[in-house]
This record gives structure tokens, C-alpha cells and sequence, in this order.
């Protein structure tokens, strides 16, 4: 019996499944509930294929559920990128109607067409860094949340307001000292004060989750966190969202992913490249953070930079550039971690982060354009199953007051993030 894909739209309540083989040809298709019975017949269902690998949208979302369900039982599971289902769904229906149905198939093609698809692994260590790294996220968002309010209250209270850049213990001073006597100004004061104790137990959180995240991106034996601008937060988003990073056949097609590959856009004699919007957003915005913390200090990203100016390219562009000599420098350093922890201590360390044509720093000679052409390797098997039915660290406010073409680059950032 052949191998087969099994596509799978899931949903919180439900998942539409449909079985195809590797001639793409439909073997069977069927809707189950997400509960412990509804699951247990969809495994049942497609038991008759031995040989089979899950194809589940969206893994790092609303799939991610059942795909862990799945892998506790020892079936294979691979992600399918929601953009790439789409555009599936599109280019073979010839319109975009959508069905759950209509979604199960494209993911099953999507599967059966595409290399390079990413095996879902069961990595406690990873999980736990995901769950860390999204609390720190979230403590940080209503962190700003919560200034953001405190100042609008303030502007009221105090004539001129608060300065930008306030503290939790900077903050409870200030309510202390106004005494309002119109009820609103009352309202007012005692909100900022609930606002400002919210911030000071939001504070010994961050704190908190700080020690817990950089010990647990420790314990993973990356040394991520040595490069200049990468602290526990972008470390451990790297390792959550790039996975295994031999996946990756070199560093164009880590680029690419990430979206600091320029897109070519030439004409004619017209040579150009343009901004990539597409890829990984949230490792973009780790190296966007890396690249502005090197900026802020005299380290070889600065020197980079300051060379593609003075070699008539404009601040933003000289920016994509030194984002796209970090991917690369971020690529390297995971690739040689990769294959330190594969070889341990005893064994051969694997290549030097300088033996590199491209070195381990942005000023090192490597093209500034990563074209890549698709991956040839395949992580996806495809059995049979069936359907039924000395770091910098910056603040977050930091982040916010750096601008993407590097002109405030003369002010002070706090190390790591």
C-alpha cells in the first residue's frame, strides 16, 4: 500500500481531514469533533493506511493542539504554512471560495506538491520556550498598554504631563502629589493609582519571567545570546520559530524565510531589489531589534552600516542591508550550534562561526542579495492514513523610539532585550 498525505483544516471544535495519495488522487475525506471521541474516530478511520503523514494548517496556531495530540501517538506530522494552503486553494480552484473541505484538500496538495515542508517535533524544551517567551511578550504588551493610559491620565493631572520615559516607582510619585477637587479630576487620580500599583506588579513579573526565560534558553546549550543585540527574548524566539535549523539549505533560504531577503524587482537594463514584506514577521522583527541595538553601539554592524551610507545607499537601505548580514551571522551561529549539540564534547565541533566565506560579522564579504531557488531536501514522508469523516539589552520603549532608518542612532539603549 502506498504512502498517503492527510490534509487537515482544523478548528477549535472540529477537523475536516481528507486522505490523498501520492498521485493526488482522493482516497477519502471526513469532518470530526476535536473531543477525546471525535478523535478517537478519526484515528481509527485512517488506520487502514499504514504509511500515512499528517498535513495539519497552521501548527503554530489553532492547529497546534491536535498536531501534539497526534504526536503523542506516534504519527508524523508537518506544518503547512495558512499563505501556502491559500494560494493553493487558489491557483487549483481557480477562485478563492472557501470550505473547510475546500481547505483540507489544498493542504493535502499543498503537502503532496511541496518539499521542504517542516516536521512538527514533540520538543518539551522548545514548548516550554514558546510558553515563556509569549508570557514575556504579553507582560511587555500590557506594560506599554498600561503606561500608555497612565500618561493619558497624567496629561489631565499635571500640567505638561508625565516625561516620556516613566518608571512604575517614577510613576507613584506623581498621583501622590495632586490633590483634584472636581469629581473628575477624583476619577482620574484614582485610576492613574490602580494603573500605577497594576505596573509595579507587572514590573516584578517581567522581572521574574526574565530569569525563568534566559535560564530555560540556557539549558538548550545555544550560545544565540553572545551576539550583540540578542538577549533571552530574541534567542528564544529563534529557537521556537526556526525549529531545526538544518531545515534550512543554506542562509539564502534562511533569509528568505525570515524576510530580510530582498525581492528582485528588475526591469530591463533596471537593476533593482525591493523591501520583502513576506516571511516570518517575528524573526524579522528580532533582527530589526538586533540590527538597531548594534547601531546604538560602536560595534562592526555600526561600522557596516555607516559604509553602505558613505557608499550613497540611503538610511532604510543600509538598514535591510545590515539586517540581512545578521540573518546570516544568526544562521551561522545556530547551524554551528546545531552540530556542537548533534556531536557533543567529545566529538568533531563542526566548522568555526569564522571559517565562514561570509564570516561571523556583518562587515564580512557575502553578496547583500539572497536570491534562493526552492529546497530540494524533504522532510516529508508520505505514508497512508485514512479519512473518515557581553550583550546589549534594550527596553521595550527603546524599541519603540528607534526608527527604521537609524537617525536617532546617537542615543543610549540598555543592553540585551
Amino acid at each position: 500500500m502506498s504512502a498517503v498525505v492527510i490534509g487537515m483544516d482544523p478548528h477549535k471544535r472540529s477537523a475536516t481531514i481528507e486522505v490523498m495519495d501520492s498521485d493526488e488522487t482522493v482516497l477519502g475525506r471526513g469532518r470530526y469533533g476535536t473531543h477525546q471521541s471525535g478523535y478517537r474516530a478519526m484515528v481509527r478511520a485512517v488506520r487502514r493506511w499504514p504509511q500515512r503523514t499528517w498535513a495539519i494548517e497552521g501548527c503554530q496556531g489553532i492547529g497546534g493542539p491536535i498536531a501534539r495530540r497526534l504526536l503523542a501517538d506516534g504519527e508524523q506530522v508537518v506544518d503547512v504554512p495558512p499563505k501556502l494552503s491559500a494560494r493553493t486553494r487558489v491557483f487549483t480552484a481557480g477562485q478563492a471560495r472557501k470550505t473547510d473541505a475546500t481547505d483540507a484538500h489544498a493542504v493535502a496538495l499543498a503537502a503532496t506538491r511541496m518539499t521542504g515542508l517542516r516536521p512538527v517535533r514533540a520538543d518539551q524544551q522548545i514548548a516550554v520556550l514558546r510558553v515563556l517567551a509569549d508570557r514575556r511578550r504579553a507582560l511587555g504588551e500590557d506594560h506599554t498598554r498600561m503606561i500608555s493610559q497612565l500618561h493619558q491620565l497624567l496629561l489631565d493631572l499635571i500640567p505638561g504631563g508625565a516625561k516620556k520615559d516613566l518608571s512604575a516607582a517614577q510613576a507613584k510619585v506623581l498621583p501622590a502629589g495632586v490633590r483634584p477637587r472636581d469629581p473628575a479630576g477624583q476619577a482620574r487620580r484614582r485610576v492613574a493609582a490602580e494603573l500605577v500599583a497594576d505596573l509595579e506588579r507587572i514590573y516584578q513579573r517581567k522581572k521574574t519571567a526574565d530569569k525563568e526565560l534566559t535560564a530555560a534558553v540556557k539549558a538548550t546549550g545555544t550560545t544565540l545570546m553572545s551576539l550583540d543585540g540578542i538577549g533571552p527574548s530574541g534567542a528564544a524566539r529563534l529557537l521556537v520559530e526556526a525549529g531545526d535549523i538544518t531545515r534550512f539549505p543554506d542562509r539564502g533560504h534562511f533569509a528568505s524565510w525570515n524576510g530580510t531577503a530582498p525581492i528582485d524587482a528588475s526591469s530591463g537594463d533596471h537593476v533593482r531589489h525591493r523591501l520583502s514584506r513576506a516571511g516570518n514577521r517575528q524573526i524579522n522583527r528580532v533582527l530589526h531589534i538586533m540590527a538597531i541595538v548594534q547601531l546604538r553601539h560602536p560595534t562592526k554592524g555600526r561600522a557596516y552600516y555607516d559604509r553602505k551610507v558613505a557608499a550613497g545607499k540611503t538610511p532604510r537601505e543600509a538598514m535591510r542591508a545590515l539586517k540581512r548580514k545578521l540573518s546570516d551571522v544568526v544562521f551561522r551561529q545556530m547551524t554551528a550550534d546545531a552540530r556542537r549539540l548533534r556531536t557533543g564534547p567529545g566529538g568533531h565541533p563542526g566548522t568555526a562561526l569564522d571559517s565562514s566565506a561570509a564570516g561571523s560579522h556583518p562587515d564580512a564579504g557575502s553578496s547583500d542579495q539572497s536570491l534562493p531557488g526552492p529546497a530540494t531536501s524533504d522532510p516529508t514522508p508520505i505514508p497512508p492514513a485514512h479519512p473518515a469523516s557581553s550583550n546589549h539589552r534594550r527596553t521595550a520603549a527603546a524599541v519603540k523610539r528607534a526608527g527604521l532608518d537609524g537617525s536617532e542612532d546617537r542615543r543610549t539603549l540598555t543592553r540585551r532585550e
